[in-house]
């Protein structure tokens, strides 16, 4: 499992509060995330209505709800799966670097939202340098051998005596 990072941790709550405009409760870092209003809040402002109900009380089951929303917010958002964090992560505080991590992807996923016009959080994104080639270029190398197609001075694999066996010295 990957170590926490607090300076990590206290840019992404100094990151959710400048994109909501609300001030987080002061606390641990998975305390205050872990009821899930304050991510939900945070999916509401990058995706309007992407969260369309947000428990602010209630059992266990209610709050893990709010996780859930959020999950299925970020996927719709484009955060890819593998990148979203299981609600035990932050519920019950499995893998607080995971949920860090993801907050870190939904952030960097922002800047390929033209919409987004808020705070960035983490490196900038690379974008595409479109390379274009001449048929000409494409084919200059053809003429060239490659050391994979047969330059190897008379080796083969003759006597190898298939897939599995051992080799007899």
């Amino acid at each position: 499992m990957v170590k926490r990072d607090a300076t990590q941790e206290k840019e992404v709550l100094e990151w959710i509060e400048a994109v909501t405009g609300q001030k987080l409760p002061a606390g641990r870092y998975e305390d205050v995330l872990r009821d899930g209003i304050a991510i939900c809040h945070l999916m509401n402002k990058l995706s309007p209505g992407s969260v369309s109900k947000i428990q602010t009380s209630g059992g266990h089951f209610k709050l893990r709800e709010n996780i859930e929303r959020f999950q299925k917010a970020a996927k719709a958002y484009g955060v890819p799966e593998e990148e979203i964090f299981q609600t035990a992560d932050l519920y019950d505080m499995r893998n607080i670097p995971q949920v860090t991590l993801s907050l870190y992807a939904l952030a960097r996923l922002t800047q390929k939202h033209p919409e987004y016009k808020g705070p960035a959080l983490g490196p900038k994104m690379a974008d595409a340098h479109k390379r274009e080639f001449t048929e000409e270029q494409l084919r200059a190398h053809e003429g060239q051998l490659n050391l994979q197609m047969g330059y190897n001075k008379g080796a083969s694999q003759a006597g190898h005596g298939g897939m599995g066996n051992t080799r007899h010295m």
